[in-house]
Formats: C-alpha cells, structure tokens, sequence
C-alpha cells in the first residue's frame, strides 16, 4: 500500500513513537489496504525499542548546534563503533602492520569511511521509518527470500561472535599466565556477558557509559603501547594518505581483503538502525527527525573517529615493532628477556606471524611484561564490550525477521546458544597457540557476506523512497544519496 497524499498520519502518541503502525503498509508500496489492514487487526506492532525506555531530547529553540542536543543524542554511535574495534579487527591491525607495515592504512581508512556511510544510512532509516533493518525486511520480503537473508545475517554473527569470544578468553589466558584454558575463559565470558547484558535495567544511559568506560580502556591500553613503541610519524601519516601497495603479496592483498570484512560487518548496520529507536523523535514532525538525522550523524563521525585512531594505534605499534622479523630473531628476543613462551616460536627465518595471543608474547618479550599485561587488558576490553554489542546485534535480527514475541530472557538464551555452541567446541578442540587461520577465514568470510547487507539495506532505502510516508514518489534515489529534504515526508 501507498499512503496517499489524502491520508493523514495517525495521531502522536504519549511514547514519542509517532506514527509506527503506518510504517507498516508504507514500506512496501505492494502492500494492499486489505493486508494493512490485516495488519492492524493482528496488531502486529512494530517493536518501539528492545530497551525499556527512550531517552527525551531537550527542548530549545532552534539553533544550528546545540550540545545538550548532541548530548542526548549520544550512546548509539558509540555502541555501534565497538564493532569496529572487536578483536576481530584488532588481529586484522596486527597482522597488517605485521606483514605489511604502514603500506595498508589508507585500506582501513577508506574501510572506515565506507562502513561510516553505511551506517548514516542504516541510522536515517531507523529514524525516518520507526523500523529498523530486520523489521523493515520482514515487511518488505516473501518468506523464502527473508528466511535465507536472515540465515545468512546469523551466519555473519555467528562468525563475529567467535572472534568476540575468543579474543576475551585469549586475554584472560594471558592476564592468568595460562592458568585458565581457552574453554574456562569462554565459559567466563559467557557467564559474564549475561551479566552485563542487564545493566540497562538500571537505565539505559547507564548501559551506554559502561561502554564508554570500555572504549576508553581500549584507547587508553593501546595508547600505551603506541607511546611505548614510538612508530615513525610520517610513515604512519604517508601511509594513510598515500594509497599504494607497491610490490605486495598474495599475503599482503589478502590482508587488504580482510581488514575491509573485519572493517564492514554486515550485522552493524541491523544493530544501527535498532539502537537509534532509543531517542524520543516526533517522527510526525520533520524538523525533530532532520535534527535527530544531523546529530546520530555527528555523533557517528565522532565515534568512528574515535575507533580509527585505536585501530591505527594497533597497526602502527606492529608496523614499526615487527614488519620484517623473522622468527628467529624473536625467540633470540625472547630467550634474552626470559619469556616463558620463547618456544613458541619455530627457530627458522621465516616471517614472523602473529595474531592476537603471539601479539601480546612478542610485546611482553620485546619491551616488558607491562606491555603483555596492558594489551591484554585491552584485548578484554574489546573482546566484552563486542560480546555484549553482537547478543544484541543478535537479538534485533532474530526478533525482526522472525516476528518474535518471546520473553527478553527467552531470546537472550536462544541468540547466545546459536552464536556460542560453535565458538565454545572451536575452544575445546583447538590450541590458543594455533588460531591465527581461523580469524584470517572469518575476517574474509565477514568480507563475502557484506554485500547481503548492502543489498538489504539499498532495497529498502529504494522501496521507502516510493512512498508518500517519506515524500519522494519521484526520484528515490535522491533520497538514498541525501541530496533532497528526506526528511520531509507527509505533513499531518
């Protein structure tokens, strides 16, 4: 069905959450008024937000910035940056400054500023449709074509979720001295996951600082390695600023591949467009809706900056520390500052390799059990805050597509069983020494499964823009490129 220019949005309720019920007909203009109208009568009602509240925005007169505004704003983006910054990506900075130096910044960076666009997008739609990704896909998409999507987005979390948990039993491995296995930590971080999980009970803007707090141990750890290590400054600026790979590998291109699907995950952009629901906007009244689009876009840049410089601060430390060591030249290292892992690399002139627990043995060796000990603290600071992020990530995408109405607790079991069942036999199953093929896999695999989002998601920008629900019956694609007033939809 398509809302005409006749009909009328229905009237603004107490919540905020203005307009929700006609969201559901208007984002498939194939819908019938007879199946709109079933709709309603099921009251199949679209989830307002998985939390139990919406924060209010402060009232002012209009003004081109406002901080209290960005303020009230600011949580979702957040949030949604620690996915760039899960351990996923931290084995794929290390291995890029490992093996390629300084030469694949400007891959991150330009990863970076994709995955930001991509996530501009994922926020408008949340905030201008009242729906997020996997709820607009439930209503846009027959049953077979939405059952395979939804398999695949699970797939995708499935494989973040294992570097997640992994890398947080790696560094609790690290921070015991090997005294508590891969297994024990992942049972540990399942445990307190669970945990952490119902901290918005005691407010939501509670939960978001908890975040924060984790943010800033990761930027304040890897900060110190950074310092510790001193990389050349100009090599960092020319390699993020001159994109080139001269002379690179099989190796080198491959990596290149990875950091842009560890980089782009394709679950984030479900997990945008739900979390930004959390706001009270009048989406009735275009003038609360362009503000709330302009503001969950500048607090994004922020948070994405943010994440940006941990991540250069990662790849930075390895491409000045280890780019051109060879093995030998390690466990010499090792052996000299009595490590009790110098065994743990072969006594040959190959390459150094290393991923997420070789990385924190080489630093210890190279400059100090504090450095082992710091970046383990940051190895468990991205591996919990990315646990947490993905059961919710999780959570929207099974509750969206599938049209649940479960218990929270009930959901909460059933997203972590699918994700952790796997994860916990890999622990079981395979040595913390022997891991670096199977991160280098799902970075590639969260590679290949990015164009299903990307499909997802510009289908239903394109849907929406053939609607009056949004005001552009013309020209839809104005609307997904941002260059016309889409926020200008049916006046009431």
């Amino acid at each position: 069905m398509v809302l005409g220019p006749e009909q009328k949005m229905p009237d603004d309720d107490a919540s905020g959450d203005h307009g929700d019920s006609a969201s559901i007909g208007a984002i498939n203009p194939a819908y019938s008024s007879s199946s709109l109208s079933q709709s309603l009568e099921n009251s199949e009602e679209p989830f307002a937000t998985y939390f139990d509240e919406k924060i209010a925005i402060p009232e002012e007169e209009y003004s081109c910035f406002s901080f209290r505004k960005l303020w009230a704003f600011t949580g979702p983006g957040f949030l949604m940056s620690i996915a760039y910054l899960d351990p996923g990506n931290i084995e794929s900075d290390l291995q890029s400054g490992a093996v390629a130096g300084f030469k694949l910044l400007w891959v991150l960076l330009l990863a970076t500023i994709v995955g930001l666009l991509l996530q501009r997008l994922a926020a408008r739609l949340g905030v201008v449709t009242g729906l997020h990704l996997a709820e607009v896909c439930h209503r846009q998409y027959p049953k077979i074509p939405r059952i395979i999507l939804w398999l695949m987005v699970e797939l995708a979390i499935i494989g973040s979720d294992m570097q997640e948990v992994i890398g947080s039993a790696i560094a609790i491995n690290l921070l015991s001295a090997g005294r508590v296995p891969l297994w024990g930590g992942v049972l540990i971080t399942i445990a307190d996951t669970f945990v952490f999980l119902f901290l918005d009970k005691y407010g939501l803007r509670k939960l978001e600082a908890f975040f924060g707090f984790l943010i800033t141990i990761m930027a304040l750890t890897f900060g110190y390695e950074y310092i510790t290590v001193k990389p050349s400054q100009s090599q960092v600026l020319r390699g993020m600023f001159v994109p080139s790979c001269s002379n690179c590998s099989t190796r080198q291109i491959e990596q290149a591949v990875g950091i842009v699907g560890a980089v782009i995950m394709p679950h984030n952009m479900y997990l945008h467009s739900a979390l930004v629901k959390s706001r009270q906007v009048n989406r009735a009244n275009k003038q609360e809706v362009r503000e709330a689009n302009k503001y969950f876009f500048i607090e994004s840049c922020i948070a994405l900056f943010v994440s940006f410089i941990i991540n250069v601060f990662v790849v930075s430390v390895f491409a000045e520390a280890f780019f051109g060591r060879t093995n030998e030249q390690v466990v010499s290292v090792c052996k000299n500052s009595s490590s009790p892992h110098a065994d743990l690399f072969p006594e040959d002139n190959s390459t150094l390799a290393v991923d997420i627990y070789k990385g924190g043995v080489v630093l210890g060796c190279y400059f100090g059990p504090a450095a082992l000990y710091i970046w383990a603290v940051g190895i468990l600071a991205a591996g919990q805050s990315s646990t947490m992020t993905g059961t919710y990530s999780g959570q929207f995408v099974m509750e969206g597509f599938l049209n649940l109405k479960w218990s929270r607790f009930a959901r909460v079991i059933l997203t972590r069983s699918i994700a952790i069942i796997p994860t916990l036999l890999v622990a079981i199953f395979q040595d913390v020494e022997h891991l670096t093929g199977m991160n280098d896999f799902l970075n590639v695999l969260q590679s290949l499964q990015g164009w299903q989002c990307l499909i997802a998601l510009g289908m239903s920008f394109l849907d929406c823009g053939h609607t009056y629900h949004l005001g552009l019956t013309a020209q839809p694609e104005l609307y997904l490129l941002n260059t016309m007033d889409a926020d200008s939809f049916v006046s009431r």
